[in-house]
């Protein structure tokens, strides 16, 4: 795999994608992909959006219409998906990060957002970002770190919020279990419309199949753990974020691969909704020079040996 940057502990391998929105590549445990590889092609055609994972800076999901309202006033924001109506997911995902340190199983990255010309349309306020991996073999697998820094460096203060975009493999038997209070119903565009109790089909508080029930909805309350089996594979994955993380999106669309299990600091549209006079968003704020940290871990075990699987 060209173009990344890889990590290595035991049977445990990470390739990262840095000039690719700071991406994880890939992450397999003794030959087995633990997380939806991203192919060579994609990464030739610099398509962030096939990676295994991608950083959320300085927001995650979307703002309604591209206009942000903050501190009585509105911002207006570049839309960066296509013909979507709202921004989505932040900076981050869409830039090149610089690498500022490695070793076998560790590395550092960076990104420093300037605000100036149409950058300030991206995000109206400076920012930097960075990103460590460290990489940590077990006996019956590996852990895999990731910290996530933003620092405020502007003059003024800002709303923000970080996550992670992770993709995990969706096979026939894939399992996923996790704990949360309720759950957001979006409209067509993905917007939320209506908090309520998780319905019994969206309800994964006791391990069940992902099967091909659609979701791209946040949780809420979620208790920063959740499980994936790949029985297919012979692996285990658990995935663990900070408690700042109180909200996870879950992204299984009908007939797809994959399944995304994105910790993440707030719900969409936080900043309108909180201007708005809504609670309980997890919109934050980012005074000048202040910086702000989160850690997502991914544990794979395994649960066969790559040889006694058919």
């Amino acid at each position: 795999m060209s173009a990344t940057l890889e990590l290595r502990a035991g049977d445990a391998r990470v390739a990262l994608v840095p000039a690719i929105g700071g991406a994880i590549a890939a992450f397999s445990l003794d030959g087995r992909d633990a997380m939806r590889p991203m192919p060579e092609s994609a990464i030739a055609a610099v398509d962030v959006r096939q990676a295994a994972a991608y950083p959320l800076v300085p927001y995650s999901n979307r703002i309604r219409d591209a206009r942000l309202a903050f501190a009585g006033r509105t911002y207006t924001l570049a839309r960066n998906f296509g013909d979507h109506p709202h921004a989505i997911h932040g900076v981050g995902w869409q830039r090149a990060w610089q690498v500022t340190g490695r070793d076998p199983h560790a590395a550092a990255l960076a990104l420093r957002h300037d605000a100036q010309g149409d950058d300030a349309r991206a995000w109206p306020w400076r920012f930097s970002a960075t990103q460590s991996f460290g990489l940590v073999a077990r006996d019956d697998g590996a852990t895999l770190a990731v910290t996530m820094t933003i620092r405020n460096d502007d003059d003024a203060p800002f709303p923000f919020g970080i996550g992670w975009h992770p993709y995990f493999p969706r096979e026939g038997a894939t399992t996923l279990a996790f704990a949360a209070d309720g759950v957001w119903r979006n409209d067509a565009t993905q917007l939320p419309l209506e908090r309520v109790a998780v319905p019994r089909e969206w309800d994964f508080s006791a391990a069940k199949p992902v099967g091909d029930v659609p979701l791209d909805n946040v949780f809420t309350g979620w208790q920063g753990e959740a499980n994936l089996a790949l029985p297919q594979r012979g692996l285990a994955i658990r995935l663990t974020a900070d408690s700042a993380c109180r909200y996870v999106v879950v992204y299984a669309p009908a007939g797809r691969d994959f399944v995304a299990v994105e910790p993440v600091t707030h719900e969409t549209d936080a900043f309108n909704r909180a201007a708005a006079g809504a609670t309980g968003t997890g919109m934050r704020v980012l005074p000048p020079g202040a910086a702000f940290s989160c850690t997502m871990r991914i544990s794979v075990r395994a649960t066969r040996p790559a040889r006694a699987l058919a």
